[in-house]
Order: C-alpha cells, then structure tokens, then sequence
C-alpha cells in the first residue's frame, strides 16, 4: 500500500512538471516562430517610427542596459552589505528573526507597490521626477531582498573552519570576512545577484509610473530623462496601441529579444558560478 501511494506520488509530480514544460514549450515556441520573422539588423539599431509601426527597438534596448545598471549599482553592494551584518556581525535575537522575515516578505511583495513607493520616495520626495534614475533605484529596491537573502546564504555556506582558523591567527572580524569568507561566497552572491537583475529587467510595474516612456526614440542623454524599456515597450504594444494587429510582428520580435536578454544574464549567473567555484575548489 505504501508503495503504491509513493508511485502514485511520483508520478503526480511528473506529471505536474511535464505540463508546466509543455506549456512553457509552446508559449516560447510561439514567440520564436512569429518573432523571428521581423528580427534583423535594423530591427535591433533603429528607433521605432511612425508611431511605432515601422523602425526598431534600439532605444528600448539601450534604456533597458542603462536601467539594469543603475539597478545593479544600488542592489548589489546594498545587499552584499546586508547579507555580511545578517550572517557575520548581528547577533542572533528576536530583532535578527524579525528583519529576517521582513526581508523575505518584502521579496514577496509585488512589484507594482515598489512602483508607487518609487514614485513617492523618489519622484515626489527627492523631486527626481520621472526619470531613469527614479526607476533604477525603485528596480534596486525591489531586488534588493533577493540579494541580500542570496548574500547572506551564501555566506553562511562557508565552513565555520574557516572563521575559526583566520580569528586564531589574530586576523581582526572585517580582515576574516574579507579574506576567508567573502571570496568563497562570492560565486553564491553573484548567482542570486545576477537572477534578481534578470527579474528586474523583465519588470513594467514599477518603471511605468517613475519614468518609462510611450515613445521616446532619443537615448537617455542622463539619469534624469526619461527612457524607453523593452518591458514597457512591449506592454504598449500588445494592450495600449491604436493599431494592435498592424504592431503585433514587433511585439513579438520585443518579447523574443526580451527573452534572450533574460536568459542571457541566466546563463551567464551559471557560469560566472561554475568558474568561480572550480576557482576556489584549487
């Protein structure tokens, strides 16, 4: 009897992952089969034209970059910072458990309430207007939970050998974290680094009310112009333009070259891990 419920187990979950990668193969083959056809050189270096009926996507792809850097700047040292207190220096209470929890409910909250947080704390508050900046740094409070929960996991997985063995020799605390313990959490702290950025990049909540605009075929000439993103931009043309079905080609051409970014900066977390690791495994 007990074996039998355990099959029957297995086989449920199987099941459950075999139609979760049967729909996620047909969603993503869909956007390849239709957004192939109108991606090209052109589509990728132009700005879009005619009220973004015709042109490319150029200025969407370099908003995107600027906004992932910005995002970048804001959560990685932040989070790395919170990880190293949570796990190196505060001390294990009720006041740790609790900013433990409020930080993993804050990775839960959805991002459209970082949205309006951003457009009160930076739009209005810090009188950035609605600008790049304004979204980089809602996007870098938004990820910022991720990296600190990854930083502070990461750090906690060395040996505690290791702490013991520097503090031995008369190594200072900050000397032991930056020289026993932060180079072999490095690879961990850049995985969920970069997987909170891909997040990040796919994200139209919270840019859309701090600074991404409906068309704006000009770079961003500083942190304080407003942008084009590719999420947003794909937003506008699959449920606000005028001309749905005369857009639609590029809206898929958008989300394919989307896609290709996420799944570029997931690749390249696995990497930078795997050679990081083999690294400090010598």
């Amino acid at each position: 009897m007990h074996n039998w419920k355990q099959r029957l187990g297995f086989w449920t979950l199987r099941a459950s992952a075999f139609l979760v990668l049967a729909v996620l193969a047909f969603l993503l083959s869909d956007i390849i089969l239709q957004g192939r056809e109108v991606i090209s050189w052109e589509f990728l270096s132009s700005p879009p034209r005619q009220g973004m009926t015709a042109g490319g996507i150029f200025p969407a792809i370099v908003g995107t970059f600027y906004l992932s850097l910005i995002t970048a700047l804001v959560s990685v040292p932040l989070g790395v910072l919170g990880g190293i207190y949570l796990s190196e220096y505060a001390k294990q209470g009720k006041l740790t458990r609790l900013i433990r929890m409020s930080i993993r409910n804050l990775a839960g909250v959805p991002s459209i309430v970082f949205g309006m947080f951003g457009v009160a704390i930076f739009v209005n508050f810090f009188n950035l207007g609605l600008s790049l900046l304004s979204a980089g740094l809602s996007l870098g409070i938004m990820t910022l939970p991720v990296t600190i929960t990854a930083s502070e996991e990461a750090l906690k997985s060395v040996p505690d050998s290791y702490r013991q063995g520097s503090l031995a020799l008369g190594a200072t605390r900050w000397q032991m974290i930056k020289t026993c313990i932060l180079p072999p959490a490095v690879p961990g702290i850049l995985t969920g680094s970069i997987l909170g950025l891909a997040r990040a990049a796919g994200e139209t909540a919270p840019i859309l009310f701090t600074g991404a605009a409906f068309l704006y075929p000009n770079l961003p000439d500083s942190p304080f112009s407003q942008f084009m993103a590719l999420p947003y931009h794909l937003y506008i043309l699959a449920t606000q333009h005028h001309d749905i079905s005369r857009v639609r080609p590029i809206a898929y051409g958008t989300a394919l070259v989307l896609i290709l970014v996420v799944l570029i900066l997931n690749i390249s977390a696995i990497i930078l891990r795997e050679k990081l690791s083999r690294r400090y495994r010598r």
